[in-house]
């Protein structure tokens, strides 16, 4: 039976443009790549009843996500011809126009690494532990619904 390695994927608070461009910067040496792709999920002021939301604090069952996590990646480089990936969530509150999620693919190949991005975000808003409480500015929560 083989062993998954499971990795942290979660950060505190908003993920920074400089993990972003840190993450993006340690590839430029990786030659065989010849895509990447990314998705940078954002917290939205939307507007509920009369109510805007100021940030999302989000909490996981964070153990459990991690291995799940560990095995959606498996079938992500089972499904397509990846060379690596990199996935950040955030834990705590992230303030409206706050990065939540950093999902970032590479491949040699422009549609392996699309394909694999999209499926990526489905695969961790559908199966990952992990949960939204809308924060509102005027007071008050509700929890978020994933979408």
């Amino acid at each position: 039976m083989k062993t998954i390695k499971t990795r942290n994927i979660f950060v505190q608070g908003a993920i920074t443009p400089e993990r972003i461009a840190t993450s993006i910067a340690h590839h430029q040496d990786k030659t065989g790549i010849g895509a990447h792709d990314i998705f940078l999920g954002q917290v939205r002021a939307d507007t509920i009843g009369t109510s805007t939301v100021a940030a999302i604090e989000y909490s996981a069952h964070e153990e459990m996500a991690n291995a799940v996590m560990a095995g959606i990646r498996e079938e992500a480089f089972s499904r397509f011809d990846l060379t690596c990936m990199h996935v950040y969530h955030s834990l705590g509150a992230v303030p409206a126009g706050g990065l939540c999620l950093f999902v970032f693919v590479s491949s040699p190949h422009r549609q392996a690494a699309f394909d694999a991005c999209r499926y990526m975000v489905e695969q961790i808003k559908e199966r990952l532990p992990i949960f939204g409480k809308e924060l509102f500015a005027e007071g008050g929560h509700q929890w978020k619904e994933n979408q």
